[in-house]
């Protein structure tokens, strides 16, 4: 026996006109924006604007007492031409950088593979090489530094128990202040070290065992997994660093008591850079020296993502 089927109808799909269409795309606009307005007007007042001024008042002659006096492109041409001073801050922080950068990278990576091989109490370690990230930019440690590398100082201390009698100031020597500045910066290396340990345990443990079956030694394995898989990691790291070492002032300024000695051998680029601004009140020409600073970090930055294309190797490529 044959039963019929009861059709029901279909609903029909009302497709939204383009008017309607363009009411909701705006009201969404809307409350984005909304959303978006305390952190548009932070960025407008706090650092758009001041960005902007201080642009301008690079072509001015200007000493924060008067009115800004406009002058072209004599800032730029004072700091090419006669200001040595500015040529040695620079040198400074360029040899800074090149030193202290890498060793962070080596320490960070040597004690996070070490870390990686599953060691007991690993939060602890992560917390306490971590520490003296948060608190090593701070003035208390700088303190610190020229205690422990003065002339009667707590390294010299430890010297005259093993039998080294020594009363050289570390910080006080042209040719070592600089390199107890190092030696700050690379004692920071907690913050590198917890992000290469996080990108150590993304690698595929695949890998690792392939290459053993394959004969490969530990070194072996380390040069030809380990490396490529974190080169996307330590990319980050170096560029964040750079960053860092281009923007050191505290630890110089506490160290040297905001002269750059002795002989400006801790003379950081900002650091030169204040002096002009707040202690000569020149504050035209440290806003140049200023934008002089941005161009080079930007450059810096641009020439390193360049050179990536040719180490960094990313898993999706291969």
């Amino acid at each position: 026996m044959a039963t019929d089927t009861i059709q029901r109808p279909r609903a029909r799909r009302t497709t939204p006109s383009p008017r309607a269409r363009r009411r909701a795309g705006s009201r969404n606009n809307l409350a984005g924006l909304m959303f978006m307005t305390p952190w548009l007007l932070g960025f407008v007042f706090i650092v758009g604007g001041p960005v902007l001024a201080s642009l301008y008042l690079s072509f001015t002659d200007y000493s924060l007492l008067g009115s800004p006096e406009w002058i072209g492109w004599d800032n730029y041409v004072l700091m090419f031409t006669t200001d040595d001073r500015f040529f040695a801050s620079l040198k400074v922080t360029v040899t800074y950088l090149l030193v202290s950068v890498p060793l962070v990278q080596v320490f960070a990576l040597a004690l996070a593979t070490i870390l990686n091989r599953g060691v007991r109490g690993l939060p602890i370690y992560r917390t306490v090489y971590y520490i003296p990230s948060l608190i090593g930019g701070s003035v208390a440690i700088a303190i610190l530094w020229r205690f422990v590398f003065a002339g009667d100082g707590l390294l010299n201390g430890i010297l005259g128990v093993v039998g080294v009698d020594t009363s050289t100031s570390w910080i006080g020597e042209p040719d070592s202040a600089l390199y107890t500045l190092v030696i700050l910066n690379v004692w920071q290396f907690g913050a590198a070290m917890i992000i290469y340990l996080a990108g150590l345990r993304q690698v595929p443990n695949e890998l690792y065992e392939a290459a053993t079956i394959d004969g490969a030694g530990t070194m072996r394995r380390f040069w030809s997994i380990t490396l490529p898989m974190l080169s996307p990691v330590i990319l980050f790291n170096v560029l964040m660093n750079m960053v860092g070492a281009f923007q050191a002032f505290n630890s110089a300024y506490i160290i040297s008591n905001g002269t750059g000695g002795p002989a400006d051998s801790t003379l950081f680029y900002t650091l030169y850079l204040y002096q002009r601004g707040f202690v000569d009140f020149d504050m035209g020409y440290a806003s140049a020296l200023g934008w002089f600073l941005l161009v080079v970090v930007g450059l810096a930055a641009l020439a390193l993502f360049r050179l990536s294309r040719r180490f960094v190797f990313y898993a999706e490529e291969s």
